[in-house]
């Protein structure tokens, strides 16, 4: 039977899964509601 707690006690991640954690924190990526905040404003501005 496998031991889980063991075999979490050894895990690791790979290298590929730190460095693409990193590349995704670091990155300043627009969402919708950043996007939804512009359409609003650029209309207030208009009117």
């Amino acid at each position: 039977m496998i031991d889980f707690e063991e075999e979490l006690k050894k895990f690791k991640p790979s290298i590929e899964v730190a460095e693409a954690e990193d590349a995704i924190q670091s990155r300043d990526l627009t969402d919708m509601v950043d996007i939804l905040k512009e359409i609003t404003m650029e209309r207030k501005r208009k009117s």
